[in-house]
């Protein structure tokens, strides 16, 4: 089931080096720089790396924010900021607006950034994972906890830490409230993300949009087709029959919305759901309980066909999953006030290269490219 996914690309960021020649003064202060170094490039690996695991990318995260937590922090829990929080510049593009980064002087820019990489990638994991031939049990489980993980991340972002930002979100960027409640909202229920995306500007959200658009027509017109089936079972066929017909008008819209998808320019993987198998059974499904009930309305129950479309029930969320606590490790237990104070801000250069520069592009991350398996039916997302 991977191409029934729609999935957003990675975030791409500039090379940090950490070297701060005359202002680190000891040489266990150069390590931490050089730890911070291996540890955010290994992390940057593992985003395309088609063995890591949940196992192997909570250990990375740990490696690379404990330490990036000195940059950030107090050393003792305090709520004072670390007097290295604005010795770095970095730069980070966002998934929706192309290779032009957004760069800020700040370790909370750094922090946000890559964290927002680390729930994209659990939602490909998720995706990668419900795509297998013969998915397990506990394989399924793991696809719905990985969406309750990145869910988790992305609210803690946006509650805890993006309000931290000295420069505010632009409009459209990845940090803005509304890009972040679609992401939040497509890991928790991917019926119902269109509504926060649908005030932002169509140039770079409408492929996705159409996404989420004909996945909320697909999975309207199951349950008209479901609720049909209900009302059949209780000697109701007229209204059966006009259940069936509600889901036959959506399913039509999604098929219609799928062409539209695919010829839509947008950033993003292309998913294909109308090629898929549980995609084709659902229109025989709806096609044939419809020629049922008509059959067995003209020889049995000769009921009248109501002009309105049954209300189905839409107030349950039971179905809606729940995100993941999620809370960034503690601070590096290699920081130490010896090493902080062995940072002499006093001897930085007063020409500062580091200055922003978004007009400058970034390479785009180059993710792995997965062919379609089998399709296993599974309806897990």
């Amino acid at each position: 089931m991977t191409h029934w996914f729609h999935r957003n690309p990675l975030k791409a960021t500039a090379p940090v080096s950490f070297n701060y020649y005359g202002v680190v003064t000891t040489p266990a202060a150069s390590k931490i720089c050089n730890d911070l170094r291996s540890s955010r490039t290994r992390l940057l690996e593992l985003f395309t790396d088609l063995t890591c695991n949940p196992e192997m990318m909570k250990n990375a995260t740990d490696s690379y924010f404990s330490l990036l937590q000195g940059f950030i922090n107090s050393l003792d829990n305090s709520t004072q900021e670390s007097k290295l929080r604005y010795i770095q510049n970095f730069k980070w593009t966002d998934t929706l607006q192309g290779h032009v980064p957004s760069a800020q002087q700040d370790a909370v820019f750094e922090l946000i950034s890559m964290a927002f990489n680390v729930a994209l990638w659990y939602t490909k994991y998720a995706s990668r994972l419900a795509g297998k031939e013969n998915i397990t049990e506990d394989e399924a489980k793991e696809v719905h906890r990985s969406l309750k993980i990145a869910a988790g991340i992305f609210k803690h972002l946006k509650e805890d830490h993006i309000p931290k930002l000295i420069t505010p979100a632009e409009k459209g960027r990845d940090l803005e409230v509304r890009l972040i409640d679609s992401y939040i909202i497509q890991c928790q229920a991917e019926a119902q993300e269109d509504h926060t995306l649908s005030s932002l500007e169509p140039t770079y959200t409408l492929k996705w949009r159409k996404y989420l658009h004909l996945k909320m027509c697909f999975y309207t017109a199951y349950a008209y087709c479901y609720h049909g089936q209900t009302l059949l079972a209780s000697d109701k066929c007229g209204e059966a029959i006009r259940s069936l017909q509600e889901s036959e008008k959506f399913y039509a819209k999604a098929e219609a919305l799928c062409k539209e998808y695919g010829e839509t320019k947008g950033p993003g993987t292309t998913a294909k759901p109308s090629g898929h198998l549980f995609f084709r059974k659902l229109g025989s499904l709806v096609k044939n309980t419809l020629e049922k009930c008509q059959r067995e309305n003209g020889f049995i129950y000769f009921q009248k066909v109501p002009t309105e479309a049954p209300q189905l029930e839409l107030k349950a969320n039971y179905g809606l999953v729940e995100p993941v606590p999620f809370e960034f490790p503690p601070v590096n237990a290699h920081w130490t006030p010896e090493i902080l104070a062995a940072f002499d801000l006093t001897k930085r250069p007063k020409d500062d290269n580091a200055k922003p520069k978004p007009e400058e592009e970034l390479k785009p991350v180059k993710e792995p490219d997965i062919k379609p398996q089998k399709d296993s039916g599974c309806h897990i997302s």
